[in-house]
């Protein structure tokens, strides 16, 4: 071979060096599969604080890991195509929430799954037991189902009067329908009237709170991807037909919602971030205890009790983690 004929193929293969390595390292990084049951803007906070997280513990997006992001935007029937496809990008991980785990599981037994919040993981039989789940899923729960009575008694110290309030939830989802029952229960032990509205989909909202005008006196919403989605209808509504609203989500509150108080869901998506770190270090799913919420936050928008003609005793503004102006 010629010195000049040498020397272009030289230069060319090592020009083709970098390339083929690059397509090599993309190929090698770990990816996460995040399964978002509500909106992307609906869930924005909490999966910047997971991906913050992942920072934090070494993860940089782009350069050690990828992550493939897709959003159900409320509907769960998309569960299953959305879990059958990663399943095809053969993923490392899962990252969701409890109610999609459901398809998850069905899809798969081998990639590892973390939920980030779930309302009953053992009722609901995502994991054996809490600690030691078995299988390939992990993560947190949220304790929804003791939190019912503690919300209904916070309600009634802020709505003066109160005799009957509604529960607002998507009847579509069997986890949503139990967090009712459980604050219906808590409210009848309380002597408090209830009358369940429920909705299927995001144009049953409006008749459904339209039609409780002037017939409670204040709306618990239950949280879940359908009703998170759609915070912000949900919020302006309620306020328009004058009920104050109760949630377990702050969001709901920035979204002019009256007040929450639940599980701090940004902690919780920063903890499901520690979960990604160990699986991916090679840790199995079935060693990872079910963790229980640490954190959690009373909000209470004062904008908004202020356009409802209610007067917040200081004492409870002393207790609130969170005060909206």
């Amino acid at each position: 071979m010629k010195r000049r004929e040498f020397i272009t193929l030289l230069g060319g293969a090592a020009a083709a060096w970098p390339i083929a390595a690059r397509g090599q390292q993309a190929r090698k990084l770990p990816t996460i599969g995040f399964l978002g049951a509500a909106s992307a803007s609906a869930m924005s906070t909490w999966t910047a604080a997971f991906v913050q997280r992942l920072r934090e513990l070494g993860w940089i997006e782009g350069r050690t890991f990828a992550i493939e992001y897709r959003w159900a935007n409320g509907r769960s029937d998309r569960f299953a195509d959305i879990a059958a496809e990663f399943v095809r990008l053969k993923v490392d991980v899962i990252v969701t929430t409890g109610i999609a785990v459901p398809a998850l599981k069905q899809a798969t037994s081998v990639i590892p799954i973390v939920f980030a919040v779930a309302n009953d993981p053992l009722a609901s039989e995502l994991v054996a037991s809490l600690s030691r789940p078995g299988g390939n899923i992990t993560g947190l729960s949220q304790l929804a189902a003791d939190l019912g009575g503690k919300r209904l008694e916070i309600l009634r110290e802020v709505v003066p009067g109160l005799r009957r309030f509604a529960t607002l939830g998507n009847a579509g989802n069997l986890v949503a329908v139990s967090e009712m029952r459980q604050a219906q229960e808590a409210a009848r032990t309380l002597g408090r009237d209830v009358i369940e509205a429920e909705i299927r989909r995001a144009e049953d909202i409006t008749p459904a709170i339209e039609a409780l005008k002037g017939r409670v006196d204040a709306l618990y919403v239950q949280s879940d991807p359908l009703m998170n989605t759609n915070r912000v209808r949900i919020s302006t509504l309620a306020l328009a037909a004058r009920l104050p609203t109760l949630s377990g989500i702050r969001d709901y509150v920035e979204a002019a919602g009256l007040m929450s108080y639940g599980p701090n869901y940004a902690d919780l998506f920063r903890r499901a971030a520690d979960y990604v770190d160990k699986i991916l270090h090679g840790a199995k799913p079935a060693d990872l205890p079910v963790e229980q919420p640490t954190k959690f936050d009373l909000v209470i928008n004062l904008t908004t009790a202020k356009a409802l003609g209610l007067t917040i005793p200081e004492s409870f503004l002393v207790r609130a983690d969170e005060v909206i102006e």
